[in-house]
């Protein structure tokens, strides 16, 4: 099993890790941690028969999931954002992080749909001087998002360069669309996909809920973060538990995704 190695998806997993055994997801999973791009490469080489993904790779690799938990938000997501050095209606070249997928087709549509923009894609690692050197807008997300404050003095230090703009990615979605945006979730071929396995992930993620106290202390420690930013990254702006609206936000990402990627293939 691959999981994502971001602070969003420490809850998920936190069962598995410090549970009290089988009852929480504990032993039950072999596993271990990458990117969400390599989470989504490794299912798809065989390496991995389950992975938390981005859910564009349910289209592209026809994979099944695992119903009630993900990675999800409901406004403000925090840790994805766009940034540019120009207006976003100027934007013609867009440096995405290389361990996204998702995201990058969700700043596909909102820059389309919202700017009437289709920027050329860079691909590059998360570091937003070099990106923001070859694009006019980069796309950041994860923990580097994290460390960046869009409302602070520091990002505009950061960049040394003249005013930019920022979007909020999740913010823009729900405020598009009205539905949630779910950006990951457990999947696996089908055939791996059993209701025991499913039993297990929810009760990892229960397990996690109730135990926020632990991961901030925990969390905030070992990735250099404010506690206070661990805390309400993790129960303000993600949501691990998904519903109806969660799922009816997801179908509808996807159908516009499709569209999107069709719209390039033909251009």
């Amino acid at each position: 099993m691959c999981a994502v190695s971001y602070l969003n998806t420490v809850p998920l997993v936190w069962g598995m890790l410090h549970g009290d055994g089988p009852s929480h997801g504990k032993n039950v999973f072999d596993l271990r941690f990458a990117l969400p791009a390599e989470c989504a490469d490794q299912i798809q080489a065989g390496e991995a028969d389950i992975g938390i993904v981005p859910v564009i790779e349910m289209v592209r690799q026809k994979l099944d999931y695992f119903p009630g938990t993900g990675i999800a938000c409901h406004g403000p997501v925090r840790s994805i954002l766009l940034i540019a050095k120009v207006p976003f209606r100027e934007v013609r070249t867009l440096a995405t992080d290389s361990g996204s997928r998702t995201s990058v087709q969700l700043a596909r549509i909102i820059l389309a749909e919202k700017f009437g923009v289709t920027p050329r894609l860079i691909s590059r690692r998360a570091d937003l001087a070099t990106m923001l050197g070859e694009a006019e807008a980069a796309l950041v997300i994860g923990d580097p998002a994290l460390r960046l404050d869009p409302a602070g003095p520091f990002l505009k230090m950061a960049l040394q360069m003249a005013p930019f703009e920022t979007l909020d990615l999740g913010r823009e979605w729900v405020s598009m669309t009205g539905l949630p945006m779910v950006f990951a979730v457990w999947a696996g071929r089908k055939g791996v996909v059993q209701q025991h396995y499913a039993r297990a992930l929810a009760d990892s993620c229960r397990y996690g809920l109730e135990h926020i106290d632990e991961i901030v202390e925990t969390e905030a420690a070992g990735r250099g973060f404010d506690p206070a930013l661990v805390r309400k990254y993790l129960t303000e702006h993600i949501v691990f538990e998904l519903g109806e609206r969660d799922y009816a936000g997801m179908s509808l990402f996807l159908e516009r995704a499709v569209q999107i990627e069709r719209q390039a293939i033909s251009a």
